[in-house]
C-alpha cells in the first residue's frame, strides 16, 4: 500500500488483528492483579428502602471495600448525575430530578445499582452481595407512557418530564382547516436494547499519583470532565483511555453510574479495580432505545401537495433523565422532521414521561430514525388513501434542486439534494415486482414492497482536532479525537492522510482514545466521525506543509513562494531536491528541528451535511404461520464524495441489519411489575445472517457544500431508512387482507394475529 487513489475501496487494516484474536478489548487491557467490582442491584422496579444491611459483606472473605451512596457522599463525591432537559411550551424548564450514582432511599427500576462491592475475585464479590439484606416497601409501578400513576419524582407531577413544542401551531392549524385532504396515522416505535458484542466495562488505577481510568466508550474527553467534576480531581491528574471497543451504537457515549464508584475505589485502595458487565446485567442497565408513540397528520391541497404536517408524540424516558434523553425525541427528532419534502407549516409536540424502566437514550440514529419512520409511514398511508403510488406522492412533494440551500420549517438548512434522481433509479431498479407478487400468491404467500426516502443530519461537535507526529523509526502517528467502535477508522483515516501527503498508509498509525495524547476531542456519534476528523486532518496537513516550506526553501536555495507540494513531494524550479514528507521529516530530525516533527490543528465544519437516499424492501409473509422474510433489499444512497466506498457500504449493511432487527424481531417487554421479561438471548431475538438477503448498495453522490471533502456521514443512514422501508413492505403485504394498523415488531405471532383478527376488505 504505497499510495491510495481517491475514493478507493480499501479493505480494513484492523481486521487482521481482530480476526486473529489480537484485538485488545476492555478485559484484555485490565491491569494485572486488579480487584473486581460488582454491584448489588435493585430486584424490584419501585420501592422505598427501609433498611440496608451490608455489615456481613464488609467483612466477607476477599472483600476490600463496600460502597453505598452515603459512603460516596462522605468522601466528598458529587453523586448526582445530570441529563439533558428541554423547555416546556409555557417557557418553564423540564423536570431535572436527581439521579444518584447509587440508590438514595428509593429504587426506581430493576437493576438500579444500590451497593458497590470490590473484592479479590468475582466469586468473592458475588458471595458478599448474597450476604446483603435489603428491606424494601414495594411501591406501585408505572410502565405505561402517559400521565398519571404512582409519582416517580416530585419534580414531575403526573410523571410528565416535559411538554415541548416546535413550529408554528397557528399556521399549521389554519392549513389543516383549509386542506382538501387530511391523512392521519398512529405510529408506534418499539423499545429495543443495543446489545453490543462487548458489554460495558471499565478499570481504574493510580499511576504515579494520577488516576488512569479506561472504559469501553465513544470518546474520552467528556467522561474525563465528569470524573474531574464528580470526584474533585484536577484535570492534569486524570488520564482517560479507551482500548478497542466491541460496538457502541450510541449506547456507550454516556457516563454511567458504575464508573464513578470504580474510580473512587481505585483511589481509596491504591489498587487497580475493574468491572465488566454481564449480559443480563447489560440488558437491564444499558440505556435502551426508541420507545415512543406518535400520531402523524398530513394536510394536502387538491394537487396532493403537502400544506402542513403535525406530529404529537409521547416518549418514554425511563426512570431518570439520561445524558441526551430529553433531547432525542425533541431536538434531534426535529432535525429531519419534514424529511425531503417541501412542507411550509409544521407543528411538533412532544411529551416525555418517566416510568419504572431503564433509561432511554441515543441508539443508532438518535431521533432521526424515529422521525423518518413516522413521516415515511404517514406518506405511505397517504398514498394509499389518495389513490396514487408512493413514489408519485413523494415526487410531487420533493424539495426541488433549484430550491437549495433550503431552510426547512423546523429550522434546518439543507445544502444540496437530488432526490428525484435517486428515486428514479430506485423505481427502475425494482422492476418486476408485480410478477413476483403474483407468483407468491399462487403459492399462498403474501409479498409486499416498501419504499422509504430518508434524510438524516450529522450531529455532534462540529469541531475536531488532529495531530501528525513523525517518529524516529520512520512511522507516523495520526492522533484523532474520535473513537472507533468497529467502523474502520484506522483504515479510512490512514487512507485519507496517505492520499493527502503521499505517506505510505502502512507507515501511518492511528492513535485514538487517550486524553493525554490529544487535549480535546468530540468522540464518536451522530455520523460525525469521518467528516469532522478528515476535516481536521486536512487542516493539519495544510499547517504541516506550511511549516515545512520555509525550512525546505532554505535547503533548496529558493524563495518560499517557489516551493510547492503535490500530495507526494516538495518541488521548486531549479532545484533537484524533491523530498517526500517522510524524507523532509528525516532531514529536519538530523538538523535538530524538533518543531517540524509534530503538527496539530483544529477545524470546525461550516455546516452540517445531510445524507439521504431511497431504500426499497420486499417482504414475503406466510399467512399460515405469520413468519415474515426479508426477500430483497436495495439502497440508493447519496453520501456525497466517498473516501472509502467499501467501508461506507459496510456501514449501510450494519445499519440495515439493526433496522431489520427492530422491525421484525427485537422488542423489550416488561411485565406489570416492571420486571424485564426479555433479559436474555433466549427471550430477546437478534437478527442473524440467515435473516438478511444480499443488500444491494448504489452510491449516487451529490457532493456536500458543507465541508471541503464534499462528503456526508454514513454511519447511521442504514438504520434511518430501513425501519420504514421494511414496515411499509409488511403493510403492503397485509393491505389486501384488510389490515390497516400494523406496528413493529412484525413477529410471527403478531402478524398471525393481525391476519386472523381483521376482516377481509374487498377493494
Amino acid at each position: 500500500m504505497e499510495k491510495f487513489g481517491k475514493s478507493q475501496p480499501v479493505t480494513r487494516v484492523e481486521d487482521s488483528r481482530f480476526l486473529t484474536g489480537q484485538g485488545r478489548y476492555m478485559e484484555d487491557a485490565a491491569p494485572e492483579g486488579a480487584l473486581v467490582a460488582m454491584f448489588f442491584r435493585s430486584p424490584v422496579a419501585h420501592g422505598e428502602i427501609l433498611d440496608l444491611d451490608i455489615e456481613a459483606a464488609r467483612t466477607a472473605p476477599g472483600v476490600h471495600l463496600v460502597l453505598t451512596l452515603a459512603d460516596l457522599e462522605a468522601a466528598g463525591i458529587k453523586v448526582g448525575m445530570t441529563g439533558a432537559t428541554m423547555p416546556n411550551r409555557d417557557g418553564s424548564k423540564g423536570a431535572a430530578p436527581e439521579r444518584p450514582m447509587l440508590a438514595r432511599d428509593r429504587v426506581r427500576f430493576v437493576g438500579e445499582p444500590v451497593v458497590a462491592v470490590i473484592a479479590e475475585t468475582a466469586d468473592q464479590a458475588r458471595d458478599a452481595i448474597e450476604m446483603m439484606g435489603m428491606d424494601i416497601r414495594d411501591l406501585a409501578v408505572k410502565t405505561d407512557v402517559g400521565p398519571g400513576g404512582p409519582v416517580l419524582h416530585p419534580e414531575a407531577p403526573e410523571n410528565r418530564a416535559f411538554d415541548w413544542g416546535l413550529g408554528d401551531e397557528a399556521a399549521t392549524e389554519a392549513a389543516f382547516a383549509a386542506a382538501a385532504h387530511v391523512v392521519s396515522l398512529r405510529v408506534d416505535d418499539n423499545r429495543i436494547i443495543a446489545n453490543s458484542m462487548e458489554p460495558r466495562g471499565c478499570h481504574a488505577e493510580m499511576v504515579e499519583g494520577r488516576l488512569h481510568f479506561s472504559y469501553g466508550g465513544q470518546g474520552v474527553w467528556a467522561l474525563k470532565a465528569q470524573l474531574c467534576e464528580k470526584l474533585g480531581i484536577a484535570p492534569e491528574d486524570v488520564r482517560v483511555t479507551t482500548p478497542d471497543v466491541g460496538g457502541g451504537f450510541g449506547m456507550k457515549a454516556f457516563a454511567y453510574p458504575e464508573y464513578f464508584p470504580v474510580a473512587h475505589a481505585a483511589r481509596v485502595l491504591g489498587r487497580p479495580v475493574r468491572w465488566m458487565s454481564e449480559r443480563t446485567e447489560a440488558m437491564l442497565t444499558d440505556n435502551h432505545g426508541r420507545d415512543l408513540s406518535s400520531v402523524a397528520e398530513l394536510a394536502f391541497d387538491a394537487d396532493l401537495r403537502i400544506t402542513a404536517y403535525r406530529v404529537r408524540t409521547r416518549c418514554n424516558l425511563g426512570a431518570y433523565n439520561s445524558h441526551f434523553g430529553q433531547a432525542i425525541q425533541t431536538q434531534l427528532f426535529s432535525r429531519v422532521l419534514t424529511g425531503v419534502y417541501d412542507i411550509p407549516a409544521v407543528w411538533l409536540q412532544v411529551e416525555g414521561y418517566y416510568t419504572n424502566t431503564t433509561q432511554v437514550d441515543a441508539y443508532r440514529g438518535a431521533g432521526r430514525p424515529e422521525a423518518i419512520y413516522v413521516l415515511e409511514r404517514a406518506m405511505d398511508r397517504a398514498a394509499r388513501e389518495l389513490g396514487v403510488s408512493g413514489a408519485e406522492l413523494r415526487r410531487r412533494n420533493f424539495i426541488r434542486p433549484e430550491a437549495f440551500p433550503y431552510k426547512t420549517a423546523s429550522g434546518e438548512t439543507y445544502d444540496v439534494g437530488a432526490f428525484d434522481r435517486l428515486l428514479s433509479l430506485a423505481e427502475a431498479g425494482t422492476a418486476g415486482f408485480a410478477a413476483r407478487r403474483a407468483a407468491d400468491a399462487e403459492r399462498g404467500l403474501l409479498r409486499g414492497q416498501g419504499l422509504c426516502y430518508y434524510i438524516e443530519s450529522i450531529l455532534g461537535d462540529p469541531s475536531e482536532g488532529a495531530r501528525v507526529v513523525f517518529n524516529e523509526d520512520g512511522t507516523v502517528d495520526l492522533l484523532v479525537g474520535t473513537q472507533s467502535n468497529g467502523q474502520g477508522h484506522e483504515t479510512v483515516y490512514a487512507q485519507f492522510l496517505s492520499d493527502q501527503t503521499g505517506i505510505p498508509a502502512d507507515r501511518i498509525r492511528v492513535v485514538q482514545g487517550d486524553s493525554d495524547r490529544l487535549a480535546q476531542g468530540g468522540g464518536t456519534g451522530g455520523s460525525r466521525s469521518v467528516t469532522v476528523q478528515t476535516h481536521a486532518t486536512l487542516a493539519t496537513v495544510d499547517r504541516m506543509i506550511a511549516a515545512f516550506v520555509p525550512y525546505l526553501a532554505g535547503k533548496m536555495g529558493v524563495e518560499e513562494s517557489e516551493v510547492t507540494f503535490d500530495d507526494e513531494t516538495f518541488r521548486a524550479p531549479g532545484s533537484n531536491l524533491t523530498p517526500t514528507l517522510l524524507e523532509a521529516a528525516g532531514m529536519a530530525r538530523d538538523d535538530g528541528r524538533a518543531d517540524l516533527l509534530s503538527h496539530e490543528a483544529r477545524a470546525t465544519l461550516p455546516a452540517r451535511s445531510y445524507p439521504n437516499g431511497a431504500h426499497v424492501a420486499e417482504v414475503v409473509i406466510d399467512p399460515e404461520t405469520g413468519a415474515a422474510h426479508l426477500d430483497s433489499y436495495r439502497v440508493w444512497d447519496d453520501f456525497g464524495n466517498l473516501i472509502n466506498p467499501l467501508l461506507a457500504e459496510g456501514q449501510v449493511h450494519g445499519g440495515v441489519a439493526q433496522g431489520l432487527g427492530q422491525a421484525l424481531m427485537e422488542h423489550v417487554v416488561h411485565d406489570g411489575e416492571g420486571q424485564l421479561l426479555t433479559a436474555t438471548f433466549m427471550d430477546y431475538a437478534l437478527p442473524r445472517a440467515s435473516d438478511l438477503p444480499m443488500i444491494e448498495f448504489t452510491s449516487v453522490p451529490v457532493p456536500s457544500t458543507a465541508n471541503p471533502m464534499g462528503m456526508k456521514g454514513c454511519g447511521e443512514a442504514g438504520t434511518v431508512g430501513s425501519l420504514a422501508a421494511i414496515a411499509n413492505a409488511v403493510q403492503d403485504a397485509l393491505w389486501d387482507r384488510g389490515v390497516r394498523q400494523a406496528d413493529m415488531p412484525f413477529t410471527p405471532l403478531r402478524l398471525w394475529e393481525l391476519l386472523n383478527a381483521e376482516p377481509v376488505v374487498a377493494e
